[in-house]
């Protein structure tokens, strides 16, 4: 992790550009998630998107990743490198990405359902990305990031899932990684303190069951410990006074999503 940068009002709207950019990806993704598709194809596509909006994958030889983004299937939390694996229904696949345009960074993260998933799975998407709002709604000037982290804590706990500790959120902008890091639990009035001009994701990483992640031989792929599901969501946030300002939005997703059920 490198130090903590502050961005002028003239970085966030540029941030806010990338971050449009991946936001609409991830729409576009949305429209080909379903059972027989390759998370390799998906890759693809986000590698096209992005270069034919004149940006570049910001994942794509980051510390030698060799993918536009991160697919993560069923299992496995976070950092899925694409292959030739067919989505099957049921399956739940977290699409991670960030995109570098103009040299400012974005990065986001959506959890999609394969066709019908069980009940139990739903639930975990849905207190997972509940959670991701709650976060949200403390990262404003003047609080601190343990006030983010324990809002997701304290929504998640409820419901007798495990947070994952060795992955967290993290500053972004100039550079995909930044100071500092926003884990998932945590105490409140703790931590760095927010402040105007910070930018970071937060990124709630949830497991059904036990907390515990294994990493992979990869060098990469990181999964439960006991095999069960994981979910993800991510966004960018830009600190300001008041209230938060999300640079990312799901309501690309959302509008697709829509028009499938």
């Amino acid at each position: 992790m490198s130090k903590v940068y502050f961005k002028s009002a003239e970085d966030i709207e540029q941030l806010r550009k990338s971050a449009t950019v991946l936001s609409q990806l991830l729409g576009e993704i949305a429209k080909e998630i379903r059972p027989g598709v390759t998370t390799l194809s998906l890759d693809k596509l986000a590698y096209d998107y992005i270069h034919d909006q004149g940006g570049r994958p910001a994942f794509l030889n980051y510390n030698g990743f060799p993918n536009s983004l991160c697919i993560s299937v069923n299992d496995q939390v976070v950092h899925g490198i694409p292959s030739n694996y067919e989505l099957r229904d049921g399956d739940i696949v977290s699409v991670d990405g960030g995109v570098e345009l103009n040299g400012y960074i974005s990065d986001s993260a959506y959890t999609f359902a394969v066709g019908e998933v069980q009940p139990e799975v739903r639930q975990l998407l849905r207190v997972t990305l509940e959670s991701l709002d709650l976060g949200i709604a403390q990262a404003v000037s003047g609080k601190r990031v343990g006030d983010i982290a324990h809002a997701v804590q304290e929504h998640v706990t409820r419901y007798g899932y495990g947070i994952v500790r060795e992955l967290v959120g993290h500053g972004v902008g100039y550079k995909l990684h930044e100071k500092p890091e926003v884990p998932n639990y945590g105490k409140r009035g703790t931590g760095t303190k927010l402040e105007t001009g910070l930018v970071i994701c937060i990124e709630p990483m949830i497991n059904m069951g036990k907390a515990g992640v294994k990493f992979w031989d990869d060098g990469w792929t990181v999964s439960t410990v006991d095999g069960k599901p994981s979910a993800h969501y991510e966004h960018m946030v830009a600190i300001r006074k008041g209230t938060p300002d999300v640079l990312t939005t799901f309501a690309y997703i959302e509008e697709v999503l829509d028009k499938k059920n």
